[in-house]
């Protein structure tokens, strides 16, 4: 079946199709929609973080676990949780972990623009970018291998467009992990 989705409902429906299990954010456009997404699938335990280390330290625990999570900031947010990102990186990961940045270049509602990227080869974390709806659902899935097969988080990078943007997106079914 294939559904008119944003960026930022594929993603939530990447999560789901990948057997995400937890997944914890901080609200800040262009990012909020993404748990709120999630939240409507039952199978995912989310919730709203205190802040974006929280909700790091939040999806770096049910990692740990063995639980397949994902977090969401907006751009700014993750120099807030970048102690627990350089820390999750050389700890290593069970459950698959993907940390969503979504940069906003033009500031519609941010206080900066910043080009969060460089932020995966400092913390030396794979990083992988989508380009539309489609490749959000997709990466998610990819993301998450990733993150399992060589031990790692996986900063998945999006900007204002992507995340708000509509396409055309073919969904699959949910996909049971462990």
């Amino acid at each position: 079946m294939k559904k008119l989705l944003t960026g930022n409902e594929a993603i939530a429906r990447g999560a789901y199709e990948a057997g995400c299990l937890v997944a914890a954010a901080y609200p800040g456009t262009p990012s909020t929609e993404i748990l709120e997404n999630i939240s409507q699938y039952e199978e995912i335990y989310s919730e709203w973080s205190t802040n974006e280390k929280v909700a790091l330290e939040v999806g770096a625990g049910a990692s740990i676990a063995g639980a397949r999570s994902l977090v969401a900031m907006k751009h700014v947010g993750l120099n807030v949780a970048a102690d627990p990102l350089f820390t999750i990186a050389y700890e290593g990961v069970n459950g698959g972990l993907i940390v969503i940045t979504a940069d906003e270049p033009g500031m519609h509602s941010s206080q900066n623009e910043q080009d969060n990227r460089l932020f995966a080869p400092h913390a030396k974390v794979a990083m992988v970018e989508p380009s539309d709806s489609q490749e959000c659902k997709d990466f998610i899935k990819h993301a998450f291998e990733i993150s399992e097969t060589y031990d790692t988080p996986v900063l998945f990078k999006v900007t204002t467009r992507v995340c708000h943007s509509k396409g055309v997106v073919e969904l699959g079914e949910r996909v049971p992990v462990g």
